[in-house]
């Protein structure tokens, strides 16, 4: 089974005016690729995140389902940008990696997202349901990065969004979710 580990310098953040950040990636130029329902199930593993990816591109009321991925990551639980490593799989290497048996479900996230490129950076504005609105970037990490760059690109990008953001976000939406609904965010315990 070859997997290639991904890197990436991400941050997240309440977003309090959706169309001042989509007028934001256009002065930035960033491209619009589209809008993505995405739903994203957690399971309980022992370290790190594991989720199934579902997702559908809409565009113009006509939805185009993507291959189902099965993402698996990890990352501090921490205000600002941090980087996050991540591993796709397939349905037959989530079983090589993760056993034959089904994994428990955790809980499931569901949103639309909307997705900009600009230069390495994957832009999210996330309509997240039972959550809000919430903006997200993702700086691609090279294989050897210059992290004096890319933190800069980082801040730069921050301040930028900045008028249209609210309060920084440490933890992911499912940890958000699980929390709204009185549910223990972690995750191994429940296995």
């Amino acid at each position: 089974m070859i997997v290639a580990c991904v890197k990436n310098l991400e941050l997240k953040a309440e977003l309090r005016d959706p169309n001042l950040a989509r007028l934001i990636c256009k002065q930035l130029k960033a491209s619009r690729v589209g809008v993505i329902r995405q739903t994203d199930t957690y399971f309980n593993v022992m370290r790190g995140r594991l989720k199934r990816r579902e997702s559908v591109v809409v565009e113009r009321g006509v939805g185009s389902p993507e291959p189902i991925e099965y993402i698996f990551y990890e990352r501090p639980d921490r205000i600002g940008a941090r980087v996050s490593d991540y591993h796709i799989y397939t349905q037959e290497q989530v079983r090589e990696r993760f056993g034959e048996q089904p994994l428990p479900v955790w809980l499931e996230v569901v949103k639309k997202r909307e997705l900009y490129l600009y230069d390495s950076t994957r832009i999210h504005i996330d309509d997240v349901h039972d959550l809000g609105w919430y903006f997200e970037y993702e700086i691609i990490l090279e294989e050897r990065p210059n992290m004096e760059n890319l933190n800069d690109l980082a801040d730069r990008l921050r301040a930028t969004f900045l008028p249209a953001l609210g309060e920084p976000i440490a933890s992911s939406y499912a940890d958000l979710i699980a929390q709204a609904n009185g549910l223990r965010a972690d995750r191994a315990e429940e296995a």
